[in-house]
């Protein structure tokens, strides 16, 4: 799964180090030191993770968010098409071909230059000497360019001809080799086939400098008129020889199959996943256990001599380089082969490494006989749920899932996926943005513990909004929430109550809220909908607190149970509070070693609901009705009602539809 390759990376010129694809934002910058990003060849350590693209965008069995799951598919790219070859053997070298991925292999036929990337090995070989000092002008300026500027839609088409010339092989066409940055040689064959009708970027660049624009795929009523943007939609094939006529959707398999049999293209897929950069150049990291030796080569550190640790007496330079690389100490080592001088491996491993199977460590964190203890594994992975942020989307999220997958192929997991059940928490605004460190915008939280509590600072961001979305901070909000938990203090504890005993028919209307909110609070538990859970214990304590006001609850079982369940109920939300009111009514430590309360379907159960009548989709009355009233009765009691009776009179009822325990539809005409 490991290798060492020679490649162009994302490099941080302020940073000193590589940064994988992942680690540079969408304006192509350092995540860390938003320094803009340049493109350097260096020999890198890899992670073979495209070998698993096909399986990482499956997401069978896993409760996760549907747009991190996109996320992830569209970061593999998986793109079906064609391979075709293009002919530069008239140059005599041993190269014979420039082989390109296309998902049109349809408008093969509308070629009318080639590109290549800056970085292609070819564009040395195929320069001619009258080109070349303006390609190694743009190659040198395309280099100091962040992939994602290259990439980019927004920005005027530049490029280089490079003197050279490829055959197009369906035609016979003799087609000009360009370079330009909107190319990279990391993805796909570092070469494109540019169809200027049929491809805007294409377009663009042959508008510019001035290059055939071929039409082969006719839009519907085609009159042969110029196009003014490329026309990127299915057609009809046209000036494309024995294709023509046929519709370009069908278009692609018939040449596809065609130049395979001629032997000049395939079908083929396409990534835009690449294989995971892992080589860092900073002391900060696990160092990577390879050394080198000129007699044996690139050899592992055997296992009995890992972890390899980093010297904790490295001096740090002004340089910006890693201290590992004049660290003489750690360098000079012997090779685990031969026994010979050999020289350790500098780099360090990208952070990620170690975060992508920290939960499988979590299980046994002080096993000693390897990574985990196996048993340990089988009883507490996959992870039930994972909750965190959507930003780590195609990072941490993607890299644990490979991680997983490559560890159960050598047989130390027997499991696919790492998290079941993934939900993404929501942010907090505040004064219009989204609170964070790097904006200096956060609330200090020991401030507000010291002055409310820890309790009431957690059950205020509970609050705060729906947990997936979170909310605006609002202090007053704190305050309330704070006034909250005070009152159930005093509810519980306060011994002044009313004097008259409880009635039958109260304690019956208590018992029923408290197996209610039981059932909710349960539900919206596992939902995760805190919210709406505290906002029905708020409306639970506040009927307690009538029942309190008017009646002698002492002794009383239906306040009793009420009280257990209500502490029992918000034990998650404030634990310090509920533990203290625990022991105070005398019952055993802790209340968080208690089974969440259950409820009784018959007691959560309403015994009256709304049902409302509608004639023709209007709201003409609301009944209060039993809840266990079935259809029959529900559309006779409708339709006996005086205000029912004027809607119906001389009117046809085509037929009644019936909701259970919501609403009657009487249809008219």
């Amino acid at each position: 799964m490991a290798y060492r390759a020679n490649a162009p990376a994302n490099w941080c010129p302020k940073c000193q180090t590589v940064l994988a694809n992942e680690q540079v934002t969408g304006e192509g910058v350092c995540e860390r030191c938003d320094t803009p990003v340049i493109r350097k060849d260096m020999e890198q350590w890899f992670f073979r993770i495209t070998k698993y693209a096909d399986e990482l965008m499956q997401h069978d069995g896993l409760d996760w968010p549907e747009r991190v799951k996109i996320m992830q598919r569209n970061w593999v790219g998986r793109s079906e098409g064609a391979e075709i070859s293009f002919d530069i053997s008239e140059y005599g070298f041993d190269e014979k071909e420039i082989r390109v991925f296309t998902t049109r292999p349809d408008t093969t036929f509308g070629v009318t230059f080639m590109v290549l990337a800056p970085e292609h090995p070819l564009v040395k070989k195929l320069t001619t000497p009258e080109c070349r000092e303006k390609v190694e002008e743009y190659v040198d300026w395309c280099r100091r360019q962040s992939e994602i500027e290259r990439l980019s839609t927004e920005k005027e088409k530049t490029g280089v001809f490079i003197g050279a010339y490829a055959t197009n092989r369906l035609n016979g066409d003799r087609v000009p080799i360009w370079i330009t940055d909107y190319v990279l040689f990391s993805y796909g064959t570092g070469a494109v086939m540019a169809v200027p009708g049929h491809d805007q970027r294409d377009f663009e660049m042959a508008a510019k400098f001035g290059m055939d624009i071929r039409v082969v795929i006719a839009p519907e009523e085609y009159n042969g008129e110029e196009f003014t943007e490329a026309y990127e939609e299915p057609g009809t094939m046209t000036n494309s020889a024995q294709f023509d006529g046929m519709p370009s959707e069908k278009g692609k398999k018939a040449i596809t199959e065609w130049m395979g049999k001629e032997g000049f293209g395939k079908g083929a897929i396409s990534y835009r996943l690449r294989d995971w950069l892992i080589s860092r150049q900073r002391y900060w990291g696990a160092p990577i256990p390879m050394v080198y030796c000129d007699k044996c080569g690139i050899v592992p550190v055997l296992e009995k001599d890992l972890p390899v640790l980093l010297p904790e007496d490295a001096e740090f330079k002004p340089t910006g380089e890693s201290p590992l690389k004049y660290h003489e100490a750690f360098v000079n080592t012997t090779c685990p082969q031969c026994g010979g001088p050999a020289r350790r491996e500098t780099d360090t491993l990208d952070t990620f490494m170690c975060s992508n199977w920290y939960f499988l460590r979590y299980a046994s964190p002080k096993y000693e006989d390897g990574p985990f203890d196996p048993e340990k594994i089988k009883y507490w992975l996959p992870v039930d749920l994972y909750t965190g942020g959507v930003e780590h989307a195609v990072m941490h999220l993607f890299y644990a899932r490979f991680f997983t997958k490559a560890l159960r192929d050598i047989g130390l997991l027997n499991f696919d996926e790492p998290f079941l059940k993934l939900f993404n928490q929501g942010t907090i605004i505040l004064n219009q943005q989204k609170m964070s460190k790097s904006r200096g915008n956060v609330v200090d939280p020991d401030d507000l513990v010291a002055e409310y509590g820890a309790d009431a600072v957690r059950a205020y961001l509970m609050f705060i909004g729906p947990w997936e979305q979170g909310g605006e901070w609002n202090d007053n909000g704190l305050v309330g929430l704070s006034r909250w938990i005070n009152r159930i203090w005093n509810l519980i504890l306060e011994k002044k109550s009313g004097t008259a005993s409880i009635a039958p028919e109260t304690e019956k209307e208590l018992r029923h809220h408290t197996h209610k909110t039981i059932k909710k609070v349960h539900n919206d538990l596992d939902a995760l909908q805190f919210n709406t859970m505290l906002a029905a214990l708020m409306e639970f304590t506040n009927l307690l607190g009538k029942v309190k006001e008017a009646n002698d609850v002492k002794g009383n079982a239906a306040w009793q149970e009420a009280i257990e369940a209500l502490l029992l109920m918000l034990a998650p939300t404030a634990p310090h509070l509920t533990e203290e009111l625990w022991e105070r009514i005398g019952y055993t430590y802790s209340i968080h070693n208690q089974s969440f309360p259950v409820w009784e379907e018959a007691l959560a159960a309403a015994d009256e609901i709304t049902l409302v009548v509608q004639v023709n989709g209007k709201v003409r009355e609301k009944l209060a009705v039993p809840a266990s009233i079935g259809e029959e009765e529900a559309k006779q009691l409708a339709q006996s009602q005086e205000k029912i009776k004027t809607h119906l009179d001389n009117h046809e009822i085509v037929k009644i539809i019936y909701v259970p325990g919501k609403l009657v539809n009487i249809v008219v005409k």
